[in-house]
C-alpha cells in the first residue's frame, strides 16, 4: 500500500472502531460481533507498528495501556472542582429549597441525579481530542491520570465536534467488575478491596496503566467545567449536549418542578438502590438554570445551587471495650470508642468517634456496653446509641478526667463550648499535633515527614516547634531508626523545597483557629504578604466577604501574641517565603489598559514567551483569558500553527492580533 492509502485506511479503522466502541459500551447496542471488532483492532495495531508516525492520540489502541509512569504530575483546574454540601433528611432538603427560593423566587426547577460512589475526575478536550484527564484532588489542584483514564472505554478519545471543552464526571467500578477483581485477588492471596470506590480510586492511581486497563472501570459525566463559549442555558441542556458529543451520562436523571418531586425521586431510589449495577451513596440535586446558579453563587467550599442528599448509613451492633482520650492541636480532648472489630459499609471498624463528654452523658454510654455504630456520610464511624436490653449490670460508668492525659494540666471548658480543652501552650500532644498539621498535604506538604516521623523526631528532642523543622541536621537524622541516607536526603530536599511555598500554605500550616485552607488562600490573596496580614485590624478583615467576625477575631488575637511574632521572624530567617505567589485579585475598574475587562483567547505557539506567562500578564492587566472562542470573545492572540480557534475567530469577525502586536501592547 502507498503511504497515503495507509493513512486513509488507518483513519477508516479509527473511525469504525471508535463508533463500534461507543455503540457497545455507551449505548449498550453492539452492531458488529466481537470477532469483527477484534479483527479490525488487530489490523490497526499492525499498521501503527509499521507506521508509528501515523499513530494519533484518539486511536482506540491507546486504551490498551501505555508505558508505566514514574509519578503523577500536578494539574491546576481551570475552574475549581467544588465539593457539595450535604443533606441527611427531608428537613435539610426543605431548608435548602427555602434558601434557593428566597434568592431566585419560585419560578425554577431542579435536576436530580444519582450520586455515583466513585472518583471525581476532569477531562479536557482540545479540537475534539482528549488531551488530559485529572483527579479532583483538593478541588484546585489534582493529578494527571490521563494514561489510566484512556483505558476506560466509555471515555471518548475523540468527541463528535472539534471543540475545546472541559468535562466533569465520576469514574467508578461496576459491582460485577469489583466482585471479579476481589475473587482474583483472593485467589492470589492478596488483600481484598473494601468497596468499589476504593477499588476504583486504587486502580486510577496505578503508575502502570496496564493495571487500570484490566480493572474494567466505567464513567458517567455530570457537567461541563467551563460554559462561557457554549450556547447552553441549563444543566439539563448541558447533559443532553454531552450525550450528543458521545459521552456517557446517567439515564436515571430527572427534572423536578419542586422540592416535593425531588423528595419523591429520592424515596424511589432509596428503595431501588440495591438493584443498580453500580454503587450510589446518595442523590445530587441541582438548580437547573445557569442564570439562577450564577445568581446563587458559591461559598468558599461549595455551590449554593446544589446539595447532595446522603442515604441513611448502615448501622451495626458491637461491644464498646474502652474509651481512649486524645489531645488535638487546639487542645480539645476527644474521646474515642475502642470497639470489638466489626464490618460496617465494607470496612472493618475498631474505633468510633464519641465527639465529647456531653454526648457520652446524653446517650448514657458505659464501658462494656453493646452499642450501635454507623458511618456518618458512609465515611467516619460514630456511636449512635446503646442497646440497653443487652446490659448485664457489669458495665462501668465513664468519667472524663479533670487533667490533661498528656501534660497533666487542668482542663477547662471555654464559654459556648461543649469540649474540654487543655490550654497549656507547652502541652506536648498539642505541639506534636500542630507539627503534624504543619507538614500535611494542604499545608506545607513536606513529603516524608508524616505522623510517625514527626512523633519520632519529637521523642528524640529534635523538634519543639515548626521552626525547628528547618534546622534539622543530616547527621542527627541518620542516627534515628529506619532513617537511611536516601530517605534522609529526600526529606531534607522536601523541607528545603517547602520554603518556596506560597503564603497560603504557611498560613494554613500555622493552625490559626477557624482558618481553613480556603480561608488561608483568601487572606493570602487579599493581603499578599505576611507583614500586611499581621497589621490587619478587625475592620480590615471584616471587609473581606468570606471572613466572619469569629474568624477575624481569631486572626487578630493570634498575631497579637509575642511568641507568634517571634516564630514568624524565625521562619523568615530560615528562608521560608512570606509572600503570596498565586494569581492576584484584579479590580478591572482601577486598571488603565487596553485589556481591562476584555475576554481574550490565546492560540498557537508563541515564540517570545509561553502561553502561560502571557496569560498571567494579561490577567494582571485585567483581562479574562479563556480557552474557547465564542461570540463573547473580544480578542484572539494567534501564534504560529494556530488552528480551529483562529478559523472560528475570523468567521465571527473577532479582532485577531499576532505575537508582535501583543508584545507591543504589553510594553506600553
Amino acid at each position: 500500500m502507498e503511504l497515503q492509502d495507509v493513512k486513509i485506511r488507518m483513519e477508516e479503522l479509527r473511525k469504525l472502531l471508535n463508533q463500534y466502541n461507543y455503540e457497545y459500551y455507551v449505548l449498550d447496542r453492539p452492531t458488529v460481533p466481537d470477532s469483527e471488532y477484534d479483527k479490525l483492532m488487530q489490523e490497526l495495531i499492525e499498521l501503527e507498528k509499521e507506521h508509528p508516525e501515523l499513530a494519533t492520540p484518539d486511536s482506540p489502541t491507546q486504551r490498551i495501556g501505555g508505558a508505566p509512569l514514574d509519578a503523577f504530575e500536578k494539574v491546576v483546574h481551570r475552574t475549581p472542582m467544588l465539593s457539595l454540601a450535604n443533606a441527611f433528611n427531608e428537613g435539610d432538603l426543605r431548608d435548602f429549597d427555602r434558601r434557593v427560593r428566597q434568592e431566585v423566587g419560585d419560578q425554577f426547577s431542579y435536576v436530580c441525579e444519582l450520586k455515583i460512589d466513585g472518583l471525581a475526575i476532569s477531562l479536557r478536550y482540545e479540537n475534539g481530542i482528549l488531551q488530559q484527564g485529572a483527579t479532583r484532588g483538593d478541588g484546585e489542584v489534582g493529578e494527571d491520570i490521563t494514561s489510566n483514564l484512556k483505558t476506560i472505554r466509555t471515555i471518548p478519545l475523540r468527541i463528535k465536534e472539534n471543540i475545546d471543552i472541559e468535562v466533569r464526571g465520576e469514574a467508578f467500578m461496576p459491582k460485577r467488575s469489583f466482585e471479579a477483581l476481589n475473587k482474583e485477588r483472593a485467589a492470589n492471596g492478596e488483600e481484598l478491596f473494601a468497596n468499589p470506590r476504593n477499588a476504583a480510586a486504587g486502580s486510577l492511581r496505578q503508575l502502570d496503566p496496564k493495571i487500570a486497563a484490566k480493572r474494567n472501570l466505567d464513567i458517567f459525566v455530570y457537567g461541563i467545567g467551563m460554559t462561557e463559549s457554549l450556547e447552553i442555558d441549563s444543566h439539563s441542556a448541558a447533559l443532553d449536549y454531552l450525550e450528543q458529543l458521545g459521552f456517557k451520562t446517567n439515564p436515571e436523571r430527572r427534572k423536578c418542578a419542586n422540592i416535593d418531586e425531588v423528595i419523591q425521586y429520592i424515596e424511589g431510589w432509596t428503595e431501588k438502590r440495591p438493584s443498580l449495577p453500580y454503587e450510589i451513596d446518595g442523590i445530587v440535586i441541582k438548580v437547573d438554570s445557569f442564570a439562577h446558579q450564577r445568581q446563587l453563587g458559591n461559598t468558599v467550599k461549595s455551590p449554593r445551587w446544589a446539595i447532595a442528599y446522603k442515604f441513611p448509613a448502615e448501622e451495626v451492633m458491637t461491644r464498646l471495650i474502652d474509651i481512649e482520650l486524645s489531645v488535638g492541636r487546639t487542645g480539645v480532648i476527644t474521646p474515642t470508642a475502642i470497639l470489638e472489630p466489626v464490618r460496617v459499609a465494607g470496612t472493618i471498624v475498631k474505633r468510633a468517634s464519641l465527639h465529647n463528654e456531653d454526648l457520652i452523658r446524653e446517650k448514657d454510654i458505659k464501658l462494656g456496653d453493646y452499642v450501635i455504630i454507623k458511618k456518618a456520610g458512609d465515611i467516619i464511624p460514630e456511636v449512635v446509641g446503646v442497646v440497653e436490653e443487652k446490659r448485664t449490670g457489669e458495665e462501668k460508668e465513664f468519667r472524663m478526667p479533670t487533667n490533661c492525659p498528656e501534660c497533666g494540666s487542668g482542663l477547662v471548658r471555654l464559654d459556648d463550648e461543649v469540649a474540654l480543652r487543655c490550654i497549656n501552650p507547652k502541652c506536648h500532644a498539642q505541639i506534636r499535633e500542630g507539627l503534624i498539621h504543619f507538614v500535611s498535604r494542604n499545608a506545607m506538604n513536606i513529603e516524608g515527614l508524616g505522623e510517625k516521623v514527626i512523633t519520632q523526631l519529637f521523642a528524640a528532642n529534635l523538634i519543639h516547634d515548626v521552626a525547628d523543622i528547618y534546622t534539622l541536621d543530616r547527621d542527627e537524622l541518620l542516627k534515628l531508626e529506619r532513617m537511611g541516607e536516601k530517605s534522609v536526603d529526600n526529606l531534607l530536599k522536601a523541607i528545603e523545597a517547602s520554603k518556596a511555598n506560597s503564603l497560603e500554605k504557611l498560613l494554613f500550616g500555622l493552625g490559626i483557629r477557624h482558618v481553613g485552607a480556603k480561608a488561608a488562600k483568601t487572606l493570602a490573596q487579599h493581603f499578599e504578604t505576611m507583614e500586611a496580614l499581621q497589621k490587619a485590624t478587625m475592620e480590615d478583615l471584616l471587609q473581606i466577604n468570606e471572613i466572619g467576625e469569629k474568624m477575624a477575631d481569631s486572626i487578630v488575637t493570634y498575631f497579637s501574641k509575642e511568641e507568634v511574632r517571634e516564630l514568624i521572624e524565625e521562619l523568615k530567617s530560615y528562608g521560608v517565603n512570606m509572600v503570596y505567589k498565586g494569581p492576584k485579585i484584579v479590580n478591572v475598574e482601577e486598571i488603565e489598559s487596553v485589556f481591562a475587562g476584555k475576554t481574550v483567547v490565546l492560540t498557537g505557539k508563541l515564540e517570545q514567551m509561553t502561553r502561560n506567562d502571557a496569560k498571567k500578564e494579561l490577567e494582571a492587566l485585567g483581562a479574562k483569558v479563556t480557552g474557547s472562542v465564542s461570540k463573547n470573545t473580544d480578542l484572539v492572540i494567534a501564534g504560529s500553527d494556530a488552528g480551529s480557534k483562529l478559523d472560528k475567530a475570523l468567521q465571527l469577525g473577532i479582532e485577531v492580533w499576532d505575537e508582535a502586536r501583543l508584545l507591543q501592547e504589553l510594553k506600553k
